[in-house]
């Protein structure tokens, strides 16, 4: 179901940009944005995980410097059935944890030292399986495509919107004012769809990653106790990372410190999770719990 849901926010999406594009400057202004799209696909598909990695200040650490971490990891790895992925560790006392990695062969997995310190093995073990679920499910590719389509379309509208006040396309199709009005509304309202297109396949890919982890390790409750750590942690400690990969990690990095990803207006407009790239903690666990009784191991 998760995955169908996805499935239809992404070619929501795409549908969108094409609408944008068209909008903007007919067959060739969708040409141009399609053209520029794929461009972006390419470049995430090679290069987001080396982004990712940097802008997190990940450093990749060797058995020798991390033994346990790379212990777990590599046992998590085997219960996927997926290679060993890279490991990297921030250097953070907030507690979290993100992979990265266009396909299992080509994975990373960073760890901060504050989640190694507040966790215990067990629910190490369970985030790791989070983590290494959205890998087997290739959801990195998924976001990294969602992302770029999404960006587009907000670049295609911020062109579109110069183009109208400079006066340009005012003619095209003769419909006078109330054409340009409603393209004017369209290249406003296109950007916000998409950040909230963006933002509900993300959180559909937590829930999956939250269910295939559990699998992965047959510990759910595990999970569901790490989620209610990390939350709690998060609130008092967020971390100082761009906003641009705050959706790859286990919970969301920026939360406290007055921090709100979409706006406190906005939010209230649109309801509290519109604009937010996490499910709230509390329906996470109560899946998981979920989880918990179908594999009878609920107590």
């Amino acid at each position: 179901m998760n995955n169908l849901k996805t499935l239809f926010l992404m070619v929501l999406l795409s549908g969108i940009f094409l609408a944008i594009g068209w909008l903007v400057g007919g067959q060739t202004g969708l040409i141009v944005a399609f053209v520029f799209a794929l461009g972006m696909n390419f470049f995430s598909y090679w290069f987001s995980d080396k982004l990712a990695l940097k802008m997190s200040g990940s450093r990749e650490v060797t058995p020798d410097q991390e033994p346990h971490l790379h212990r777990i990891v590599e046992e998590v790895s085997a219960m996927a059935g997926i290679p060993k992925p890279k490991v990297y560790v921030i250097d953070n006392d907030a507690p979290n944890a993100f992979a990265t990695g266009r396909n299992p062969k080509h994975a990373a997995v960073a760890a901060t030292t504050g989640i190694m310190r507040i966790l215990d093995d067990r629910e190490l073990t369970a985030v790791l399986g989070h983590e290494l679920g959205h890998v087997r499910n290739r959801d990195i590719l998924v976001s990294a495509i969602v992302a770029t389509i999404a960006t587009a379309i907000m670049f295609v509208a911020f062109i579109g919107r110069w183009s109208l006040f400079f006066g340009f396309g005012r003619s095209r199709g003769g419909g006078g004012y109330l054409q340009i009005i409603a393209l004017l509304a369209m290249l406003i309202l296109a950007p916000i769809a998409a950040t909230i297109v963006r933002m509900a396949v993300s959180r559909q890919r937590e829930y999956g990653a939250d269910e295939t982890g559990a699998q992965i390790t047959h510990t759910p409750l595990a999970l569901a106790s790490a989620l209610e750590k990390l939350e709690s942690y998060s609130q008092a400690r967020p971390m100082n990372v761009n906003p641009a990969i705050s959706h790859l990690f286990i919970v969301n990095p920026l939360k406290g410190a007055g921090k709100q990803e979409g706006g406190d207006m906005m939010m209230g407009f649109f309801g509290s999770n519109t604009f937010s790239t996490h499910p709230p903690i509390r329906k996470r666990v109560e899946r998981l719990n979920e989880i918990a009784r179908k594999m009878g191991t609920y107590a």
